[in-house]
């Protein structure tokens, strides 16, 4: 198979071909249709993921059909229509038990733990906990980015930060899940501020349903931007990039007994350390600091029905469509300019090595 390959962190990766991936026991190998491009695809390649052994195929959200089916999988057949939550959950450890399998101990990723989906194929584990079906209304490419950014955004607002009508939420990035955050948000009656330095990006998020949109290059501090917008602070904001300055900048946006979700990577590799968050103010205006990791496959029918039904338009996310030749280059220049909305590859498009 045709596969995006590096060798070396932060040099250049390449398309070639590989051998064809095979079903695990328990699970399955994915004909590839689509894949979305997402910045946690360039901290792998980056080296800021400790899981990659080189050398690597990145890619982790993906939609596509079943090709092959391990042994012992019970619910999935060869020509499903299916996508997987970044997270492919064990099924058996304790979390799982509690239904929290997007923290399973056991759990594996594509594109970080094993190759991923920047490939013609790619092994998923566990189908039968993971898989998801895709219904036939849906494109492959929208259903590629709901496994990652689309699904952790839904979970990060409503269920981590149990959004609520009328509140102020504030969103730090406008990439991807930043955006799919300002959608979701808007769409549950949130009052929404949205924050980056593109432009573009500020757009599509006014666009998708955000009151205000903040321009962090033209303010000298966001917090008091967001604070003063929203008389007082949010009452809920997520750091949708994954920096030092937009986590502190988010918890610095809040009101009293606000709550902060932190979506985007904060390796200390790449941050020399990792964020100072003013913990002072923690602790005197009692703010929930909180955690928010992937959706568990068993928890996106709410999500689905809402898409289905039109009030959740994941397919406006996606903003550029691009063969696999086309990977190596977009995954390098998200270093520089992350930019607004999807970008989805589409492995099957005839591009050549």
């Amino acid at each position: 198979m045709r596969a995006v390959v590096f060798e070396e962190y932060g040099k250049p990766a390449e398309v070639r071909e590989v051998a064809d991936p095979r079903p695990p026991a328990g699970g399955v190998v994915v004909r590839v249709e689509a894949t979305g491009l997402c910045r946690s695809d360039w901290h792998g390649w980056m080296g800021h993921d400790p899981d990659i052994v080189l050398p690597h195929v990145p890619g982790h959200e993906l939609a596509g059909v079943v090709e092959a089916v391990g042994a012992g999988v019970a619910n999935w057949r060869v020509g499903d229509r299916v996508t997987a939550p970044f997270v492919c959950a064990c099924g058996s450890c304790a979390e799982c038990a509690a239904g929290d399998h997007q923290v399973c101990r056991r759990q594996t990723q594509p594109g970080f733990t094993h190759w991923g989906s920047f490939a013609e194929y790619v092994a998923l584990d566990h189908a039968d906990v993971n898989l998801v079906a895709v219904p036939g209304e849906l494109s492959y490419a929208t259903a590629a980015g709901l496994g990652c950014r689309f699904a952790t955004a839904f979970r990060a607002v409503v269920a981590r930060g149990r959004v609520a009508a009328g509140e102020w939420v504030a969103v730090y990035g406008c990439g991807g899940v930043g955006l799919s955050a300002v959608m979701i948000a808007a769409a549950a009656g949130a009052r929404v501020v949205a924050v980056d330095t593109a432009p573009a990006a500020l757009e599509l998020a006014r666009t998708f349903g955000a009151a205000h949109c903040v321009d962090a290059a033209a303010v000298g501090d966001t917090a008091e931007a967001v604070r003063e917008l929203t008389g007082g602070g949010a009452h809920l904001s997520l750091d949708a990039l994954g920096s030092a300055a937009t986590a502190a900048a988010s918890v610095g946006g809040l009101r009293r007994r606000g709550r902060h979700v932190q979506v985007g990577l904060l390796p200390a590799a790449a941050l020399g350390g990792g964020a100072a968050l003013p913990m002072e103010r923690v602790i005197g205006w009692e703010l929930e600091i909180l955690g928010s990791h992937g959706m568990a496959a068993h928890a996106y029918p709410p999500m689905m029905e809402l898409v289905r039904a039109g009030v959740l338009r994941p397919d406006l996310l996606v903003t550029a469509t691009i063969p696999l030749a086309g990977a190596p280059g977009a995954l390098a220049a998200m270093g520089s300019a992350p930019g607004g909305g999807v970008t989805i590859i589409l492995p099957g498009s005839g591009a050549g090595l």
